[in-house]
């Protein structure tokens, strides 16, 4: 793994393009929420809900989430009722307690923002879920704000569609391949690949391959603005140079 810190000067290139980061597992700790939420509601619905239960959903989209749930819940539930039920539930318990910032999370954030490289949030969660969190870091730090966020409700494709990423970059005028995606879910990180990004995932529930054009760390305090400049520079090279994948 490669050390934490600035690079050498002459041989990192330029800062990233843009910084797309996800919300749920990799800014903030919101894992345990989700698997609250979904206790709740399953065992409203006459199931029962356990940690491979919450595994399995990890990284979204929240439609699969609650047919997965009608259907160990017995199948004859009203997805839409049933939505509704989870988002009101987490979007409560989402503002009744603090910001749980992931490790290093916002030390990074600060760091981009200073450097200033524009920076996105992009989730699978819904608008008002979104909204949230946001309102829980400007109470935490006001400083700290995204140049755009993306929601899972407001396209017709979200994660592990590359439509969210794609999206991202389009509204901050930054080409996918020179943008940097920050991911903990194996759904997130097919969404930023087949964006073209590079991908750097922080795992949190389940495990993640490490493979070309995604990297594979423990936690988000390894990084620093130079270092992903440097491993995007290395991406767009070894994605456009001889030898590459049309």
């Amino acid at each position: 793994m490669p050390a934490a810190g600035d690079v050498d000067s002459s041989t990192r290139a330029a800062l990233p393009a843009a910084v797309l980061f996800d919300m749920d597992g990799l800014l903030v700790d919101t894992e345990s929420t989700w698997h609250e939420a979904e206790r709740t509601v399953v065992a409203e619905l006459g199931g029962s809900w356990g940690a491979r239960d919450a595994e399995l959903m990890v990284g979204g989209p929240l439609e699969r989430a609650v047919a997965y749930m009608i259907e160990i819940s017995g199948g004859h539930h009203d997805p839409a009722a049933v939505m509704d039920r989870l988002l009101t539930l987490m979007e409560t318990l989402l503002r009744a307690e603090p910001i749980h910032w992931r490790p290093g999370a916002r030390e990074l954030l600060a760091a981009l923002r200073a450097r200033q490289v524009p920076c996105a949030l992009v989730s699978a969660s819904w608008r008002t879920l979104v909204d949230a969190v946001l309102e829980a870091i400007l109470h935490d730090a006001c400083d700290l704000r995204f140049d755009t966020t993306v929601a899972g409700d407001e396209l017709e494709r979200t994660k592990p569609h590359p439509d969210p990423y794609l999206e991202a970059a389009r509204r901050l005028g930054a080409d996918p391949l020179a943008c940097v995606v920050l991911e903990d879910s194996p759904t997130g990180v097919a969404a930023g690949a087949a964006a073209g990004a590079l991908v750097v995932a922080v795992p949190t529930a389940v495990e993640i391959e490490e493979r070309a054009g995604v990297r594979v760390l423990d936690s988000l305090t390894l990084l620093t603005p130079a270092l992903l400049g440097q491993w995007s520079y290395d991406w767009q090279r070894a994605a456009t140079g001889p030898g590459a994948r049309p």
